[in-house]
């Protein structure tokens, strides 16, 4: 029987890589692969990629053995240049021919618009799947980045980590190449303590059973599936159970090949600890899953995950709870000599922590943000005690940083801030806002729900943001060292979430204002609000695209201004729903014909007295009365009603253009009737640029 079809395995084997690299890694060999034998024209059936920390797997089922076939055409001279009047060929068709390697009498004619031309047609076999998977695998090998790529030996090749083995099977053929030093074979190896053997593969076919019997699981989705189940297992049989956390049970499949869970244990007297100091070394130090009892209370007791057997178990579980203690002996010293001062005495040696090297220290930063808190809570309509607990939060909300927690546990910024509050006396809304003055801290964190928080997270973001814009320090590319475009969603998010009507310019004026004689800034007030707002505008784009509303309609909002970005939401929200209603389509056309005449046309009031037609004293009279409307629904913000308004005008404006010529010689009649329809447009432009609009057909 012939076989058309084999499966394909690339498998690079590596020195234990960073878990974080393994995930894009699979991702970019698949999108790469499935591109490359697209390109070289090599079906197949379905494309996989596994991998381990020590191995990266591309597995391809049911890969042709043969290239297609292929055929294109290559679009010679004209008929007239290729042939003579009596038909045969000039030097022209014969050179063509000759350089395309087929025969003149093979040459094809075919009109290309109202020209005839001469093709060839070029055929050219496939090649065997053997021939051209070497040069693949190298490509697909040489193809991969990784966030801090190595060099081992003398060799110039970068990879993640240095490469030990390949295996490159096409069936039951090795597909030979070479690479960083090393031959492809067939040859792979197992588990690293748990195998000593290596692993000699006749087929791809046998890969993932092989690697199984030989304590390794390929396949990430396989081992998180049994990490979970192993995890919910041993804490059930603890009498607890373990929340859901993706993060952590992604990193913990991606360090390991063969997992089994165990339950640890750690002294009881170490739960009058906060909670999250219990938590950050054991989750995001030790990789381990805290249990909790029914009442979501920790319990003295962790899962750590193992790679590899139950074989040997109790000396697993004693080493990782001596780990533990002695990170939680470290967290408990911490705490008992930060408690020692209250938390307001430690904001002076703030002073000797540099925030930016060209903006001061971290003492100035909270001088600038207190007064900064000050205004924005004046005008975010704050009462007199949620000021006095702004203020208040604002002089303490970097006074953890110079705790030994934080310093021996960074994650724990603002959250022992608070904690430490609350141990020294100050009111819960101080500690509160302490703590919620970093958020959010990630996309899809928590928002600050107080008052007091969101006034002192947007001070202390703005002025982050605003004291790098002017030395100079934007992000670029990828690049953004001090996570403004994180901070500048955040600003959106509060904002745009607490429907507060704050204007940006005046936000990043006051901001600049702050740093204004005390350090040396690079940019002007002017400039530095114009790269500000553009700044922003990115971010507003995103998050409106984010909530589903169209680019057109977003462009047409953001066009016309978004220094308040409560009241650019209420008009985004207006014009998506208005476009849903049949008077759009008047309100379109209205502005279309008045906007295109008129938005070259210097800007005047319109002059009752030169009004000639009856039509444009009927058009200006409407104008009159819809203004006047308008700004009554402005005033509430309502503009949708804005729009409804103004659809009505186009009845009037079609027999303002049905009677009369705007573009008449006399130059005072023509300027005011452009002036009219500016005027229009102009009301159109309070709310939307409707020329941004797109219109389908």
């Amino acid at each position: 029987m012939t076989v058309n079809a084999q499966d394909y395995l690339l498998e690079i084997g590596v020195e234990e890589m960073p878990a974080r690299f393994l995930e894009p890694a699979l991702t970019e060999l698949k999108d790469n692969a499935a591109a490359l034998f697209k390109e070289q024209r090599l079906p197949y059936k379905r494309l996989s990629a596994y991998g381990t920390p020590r191995r990266i797997t591309l597995y391809v089922e049911g890969m042709a053995i043969h290239q297609q076939s292929l055929e294109m055409e290559v679009k010679g001279p004209a008929v007239k240049v290729a042939y003579k009047p009596d038909g045969s060929p000039t030097r022209a068709a014969e050179g063509f021919a000759r350089s395309q390697g087929v025969s003149v009498a093979d040459l094809l004619k075919k009109p290309v618009g109202h020209v005839e031309y001469i093709f060839a047609v070029k055929r050219e076999p496939g090649r065997p799947a053997l021939d051209v998977l070497p040069q693949a695998g190298v490509s697909l090998i040489s193809g991969l980045h990784f966030p801090k790529p190595m060099r081992w030996g003398n060799m110039e090749v970068r990879f993640a980590r240095p490469i030990r083995w390949i295996v490159s099977l096409f069936g039951p053929d090795i597909v030979g190449f070479e690479f960083a030093g090393l031959k492809s074979g067939r040859t792979t190896c197992g588990h690293r303590f748990l195998t000593r053997e290596t692993i000699k593969l006749m087929a791809p076919q046998e890969y993932f059973d092989k690697m199984r019997s030989n304590y390794v699981l390929v396949d990430p989705a396989e081992r998180k599936q049994m990490i979970w189940q192993q995890v919910q297992e041993q804490a059930s049989a603890a009498g607890g159970r373990v929340e859901e956390d993706e993060e952590l049970l992604s990193e913990v499949s991606n360090l390991l090949e063969y997992p089994t869970a165990l339950v640890g244990e750690f002294s009881r007297e170490y739960l009058r600890l906060p909670r999250e100091v219990l938590v950050t070394p054991m989750r995001e130090h030790q990789r381990y899953f805290p249990v909790l009892g029914s009442d979501s209370s920790l319990l003295p007791k962790f899962i750590a995950v193992r790679n590899g057997t139950s074989q040997h178990l109790d000396i697993v579980r004693a080493g990782n709870e001596k780990v533990l203690r002695a990170r939680l002996a470290d967290a408990n010293f911490f705490y008992e000599e930060d408690l020692k001062t209250a938390l307001a005495d430690k904001v002076p040696a703030l002073k000797k922590v540099v925030f930016q090297e060209t903006l001061g220290s971290i003492y100035d930063k909270v001088i600038r943000v207190g007064e900064l808190a000050g205004s924005l809570a004046v005008a975010m309509g704050a009462e007199e005690k949620e000021l006095k607990d702004t203020l208040r939060a604002a002089y303490l909300a970097k006074a953890d940083l110079v705790t030994n927690m934080v310093f021996e546990f960074t994650e724990l910024q603002g959250i022992m801030g608070r904690e430490y509050a609350e141990r020294s006396g100050e009111e819960q809304s101080v500690a509160t806002a302490i703590f919620e003055h970093y958020l959010p801290r990630f996309a899809g964190d928590q928002l600050p729900v107080t008052l007091p928080g969101k006034i002192l997270s947007i001070a202390d973001k703005i002025d982050n943001i605003v004291g790098c814009f002017a030395i100079g320090i934007q992000p670029s590319g990828s690049q953004d060292p001090y996570a403004l475009r994180r901070q500048a969603l955040g600003i959106s998010h509060i904002l745009l979430e607490g429907g507060f009507d704050l204007s940006l310019e005046k936000l990043v004026e006051t901001a600049y204002r702050g740093y204004e004689g005390k350090v040396q800034l690079k940019l002007n007030l002017a400039k530095v609000k114009d790269d500000v707002a553009e700044f922003f505008k990115q971010r507003l784009r995103g998050i409106f695209t984010d909530n589903g509303y169209s680019y057109d309609t977003i462009e047409a909002v953001l066009s016309t201004g978004f220094d308040n970005f409560n009241d650019t939401l209420l008009r985004l929200q207006a014009l998506h729903n208005f476009r849903q209603n049949p008077a759009f389509g008047n309100l379109l056309t209205a502005f279309i014909r008045a906007n295109n005449l008129s938005k070259n046309a210097d800007a005047r009031p319109v002059d009752s007295s030169l009004l000639e037609d009856a039509s444009e004293r009927t058009l200006y009279e409407n104008l009159l009365a819809i203004e006047q409307k308008v700004n009554d629904f402005q005033v509430k913000q309502d503009y949708q009603a804005v729009l409804a308004a103004i659809a009505t005008m186009q009845e009037p404006l079609d027999s303002f253009f049905n009677s009369v010529m705007v573009m008449v010689e006399d130059v005072k009649v023509r300027a005011n009737r452009l002036a009219l329809l500016a005027g229009l447009a102009g009301l159109v432009k309070q709310v939307a640029d409707l020329s941004k609009i797109v219109v389908e057909g």
